[in-house]
């Protein structure tokens, strides 16, 4: 397991690379993983979701959960990102064994670096397509991003009536080997943790020319094709 200062440490690096393509990205630039999204609307996005933890790791276990909808984009959309960045750690910094709701229940203030490091991670990706810049993370993080997903994020959205139980199971290997769903494995996905990521998150199609699909292919797809994350 990482420990919490490690995650505190990739989110303020995520920050502040998704903050420098904040400033750089035009505002129009199309998102290509997100249809209809705009770099504008990421960092706005983004920009509630911070806002929106710090506020949960504040919310005391069993509390009503804060509205976690987006803002309205802001006359300075970088600059208005820049402050949520900042008023998250410092929430988070306060007391990170502070009890709060996360996204599972009761835990901790700490359990946030977690969500919002990969959260941001990914975020920066989305920007840094739409400027055509090159993506950065280290891979413990994109392979702990990827790890998010099975435990923390799959579970939710079934529990929240999202998405459907997965009954058969969708192998993943990259630099460790995942097993999505439950059930009889009835094909693999192969590749980068990066293209995984993006896969779990629908930033990329089975057919990605960075991913190698075994087995069922059209299982898989139905699998992959299921609400995964948020």
């Amino acid at each position: 397991m990482i420990p919490h200062a490690a995650h505190r440490d990739a989110l303020a690096a995520q920050q502040a690379e998704f903050l420098a393509l904040a400033r750089r990205a035009p505002p129009t630039a199309v998102v290509p993983g997100c249809p209809g999204w705009t770099a504008l609307d990421v960092v706005t996005h983004l920009t509630g979701v911070h806002r929106w933890a710090a506020a949960l790791s504040r919310t005391p276990p069993g509390a009503a959960v804060p509205p976690d909808d987006d803002p309205a984009p802001a006359d300075d959309p970088a600059a208005a990102y820049a402050a949520a960045a900042a008023a998250l750690l410092v929430a988070l910094d306060e007391d990170p064994s502070r009890p709060c709701t996360t996204l599972t229940g009761a835990g901790t203030a700490g359990d946030w670096y977690r969500r919002q490091a990969h959260e941001t991670l990914l975020h920066a990706w989305d920007l840094a397509d739409a400027a055509g810049a090159p993506r950065t993370g280290s891979r413990a993080q994109v392979a702990d991003a990827v790890e998010e997903v099975l435990d923390t994020l799959l579970p939710r959205q079934v529990r929240l009536g999202r998405t459907a139980a997965l009954e058969v199971a969708v192998r993943l290997a990259g630099s460790r080997r995942w097993v999505l769903g439950s059930g009889p494995v009835v094909a693999e996905v192969a590749g980068p943790d990066a293209a995984l990521l993006r896969l779990l998150w629908g930033r990329t199609p089975p057919t990605d020319p960075g991913l190698v699909v075994t087995g069922d292919r059209e299982r898989a797809a139905d699998v992959l094709s299921a609400a995964l994350t948020p």
